[in-house]
């Protein structure tokens, strides 16, 4: 294993924002001092989703102009948090990589520890929760449960209580930036390309500034579906699970229907048929909502489609140096 320095070389920061102007001093206040202990050199790309009436891109040049190793993509229109991160990932040019969300909900103290942990040699440091302060009673429930079905059923192993904050080597970044897919699940694709990983338990704050700007239910359930469909085939073997236990019920329903035929009053066939057709009308009903989930990934990734357009870059006249198709991205 060859050694690595005392200090990361070049870190690059991705952080994703939308409507976060309130969040951007804040967030670098923390950011920056800690950057300068963990790294020889760093930058901070933030990655913009646009919206109307927001003012983050103003907060953002603004601090520009103090500090040179800010930068600033603004993508074309509203992509979504996954594919912010990724645009950040393609343009970032360190010898390792954080990606973070700019709430402070994850503490940026914990790069520290993270650049500790790359300097023994683990390619991927993640930020495991070990308490989450702020979260609803049934959003803790279902982050719970979800972490845990997706561990379960995922043909990678997906560490549990993890979200995209984590540092990545070069290495890792450059295997995930090759990756074709349109969908980026972070937390599935950095164990898929493997190499060297290990976690770091912290205990998560609530948001510094306001509520979350990506939808509590759908985005989660939009983070769920990702993870299901991306990382396992399990949702399709349920089908065939279900159609052998509904053959199974049906079977055992003629059973009794016999048997009452024979020595009892006869059932009314038309109840076991209206319940024979409710089981087999839902097995059929998710069975093809799963297949037609797998169906509608295929076609998106069919198209071939960018992940991201950029619309403007600011400050990201460094030398092109380690980039991955940018060309293809840029409008």
């Amino acid at each position: 294993m060859t050694p690595r320095p005392d200090k990361i070389p070049l870190l690059s920061v991705v952080v994703p924002v939308y409507r976060e102007a309130n969040s951007i001093e804040p967030f670098l206040e923390r950011m920056e001092p800690i950057l300068k202990e963990a790294a020889s050199a760093y930058e901070i790309i933030f990655c913009r989703d646009p919206v109307e009436g927001d003012t983050t891109d103003n907060v953002i040049e603004k601090t520009i102009e103090r500090n040179p190793n800010i930068r600033l993509l603004v993508l074309s229109r509203r992509w979504g948090q996954p594919a912010a991160t990724l645009a950040g990932l393609e343009y970032a040019l360190g010898d390792a990589c954080v990606a973070i969300d700019v709430d402070l909900q994850d503490p940026p103290e914990l790069i520290v520890d993270m650049a500790a942990k790359w300097r023994e040699g683990f390619d991927v440091v993640y930020a495991q929760r070990r308490t989450r302060a702020g979260e609803t009673w049934h959003h803790l429930l279902r982050a719970k449960w979800g972490y845990r079905i997706v561990s379960w059923i995922s043909e990678v192993e997906i560490p549990r209580d993890t979200g995209d904050y984590r540092l990545m080597d070069r290495k890792v970044v450059d295997a995930i930036c090759r990756l074709p897919e349109t969908h980026g699940y972070l937390r599935g694709l950095t164990p898929y390309v493997g190499f060297r990983h290990t976690g770091i338990l912290f205990d998560r704050a609530p948001r510094a500034d306001g509520a979350s700007n990506y939808g509590r239910f759908f985005g989660n359930m939009r983070i769920n579906i990702n993870s299901l469909v991306g990382f396992s085939l399990f949702p399709l073997q349920i089908v065939s699970l279900l159609g052998l236990a509904c053959a199974a019920i049906g079977g055992l329903m003629l059973v009794p229907g016999i048997v009452a035929t024979a020595f009892l009053n006869p059932p009314s066939w038309g109840y076991w048929l209206l319940t024979t057709l409710w089981l087999l009308g839902g097995a059929q009903l998710i069975g093809l909502g799963i297949i037609g989930e797998y169906l509608g990934r295929t076609y998106e990734e069919a198209r071939r489609r960018p992940k991201f357009i950029v619309d403007r870059k600011v400050n990201m006249e460094t030398p092109p140096a380690r980039t991955l198709k940018k060309d293809v991205n840029d409008a």
